[in-house]
């Protein structure tokens, strides 16, 4: 399953430690803004009396990395959703096919790329937790297996009748996320999407593309049957003409 992150809305404080320690990591401009854009990967907005975390969703099969056309998005097996701006053209596809839409793009640059939490991968790939969760001081965030974090999730819940809306975000929206949400607020109050679907969105990509072979194939069988259907109806009808044509002069 690999690794992720736990946030729990109602532990967050709102201090935004997750944010500047992300900004220090990454070498981001130090102002953290409101609302996500290139610069900034993280933010904590403020809703229905809960501090809301947002960031990307690291999802199992990331739908950005499905229709990138140069592979400048792929999962690690650690778990992040890692970006490579060397590998990027610019398309902004990966910013149109995200059911988080979480990608950003640099409009302020000569040459843009792509912004987004990439949870810290070099550090997850060294045994480290991410920077947010290393510097949350309410445990709000958690970083650890996956696995573990289903079980914490699922204990706080249960441990607590009624003080946790009974559902893990991110377990089974768009095929699982290495980040999980629980809060005591439903998540669409939260401005979180709750009509996405449980199946990856990415796994139709890949549908479409495995038949566009077997549709060129079937395509061309069927072109060059019509093609041979009206060359051999040229050639009768030549041969017919040439032997009327030597009926009449006997």
């Amino acid at each position: 399953m690999g690794m992720g992150l736990l946030i729990d809305a109602t532990r967050c404080i709102g201090c935004g430690a997750c944010s500047s320690a992300c900004k220090e990591q990454n070498k981001l401009p130090a102002k953290v803004e409101e609302v996500l854009t290139a610069y900034t990967w993280t933010t904590v907005q403020e809703r229905e009396g809960l501090n809301v975390r947002r960031l990307c969703m690291h999802c199992e099969v990331p739908t950005c990395a499905s229709v990138c056309p140069v592979a400048a998005l792929k999962k690690t097996p650690e778990g992040p959703v890692v970006y490579d701006s060397e590998r990027c053209m610019g398309c902004r596809y990966c910013m149109m096919a995200c059911p988080y839409e979480i990608p950003k793009y640099q409009w302020d640059r000569p040459v843009p790329v792509i912004g987004k939490c990439i949870m810290c991968a070099g550090r997850v790939k060294d045994g480290q937790p991410t920077a947010c969760a290393a510097a949350c001081p309410a445990e709000a965030t958690t970083f650890g297996k996956k696995e573990d974090l289903i079980w914490e999730a699922r204990t706080r819940i249960r441990s607590k009748p009624g003080a946790y809306v009974d559902h893990i975000y991110g377990l089974a929206e768009t095929g699982g996320t290495s980040v999980l949400m629980i809060s005591n607020v439903p998540f669409e109050k939260l401005g979180m999407k709750t009509n996405l679907p449980s199946d990856p969105p990415a796994q139709r990509t890949w549908q479409v593309l495995s038949n566009i072979p077997n549709f060129v194939g079937v395509w061309g069988a069927f072109l060059f049957g019509v093609h041979w259907i009206t060359a051999r109806r040229d050639d009768v009808a030549k041969a017919e003409h040439h032997t009327n044509g030597r009926g009449d002069r006997s």
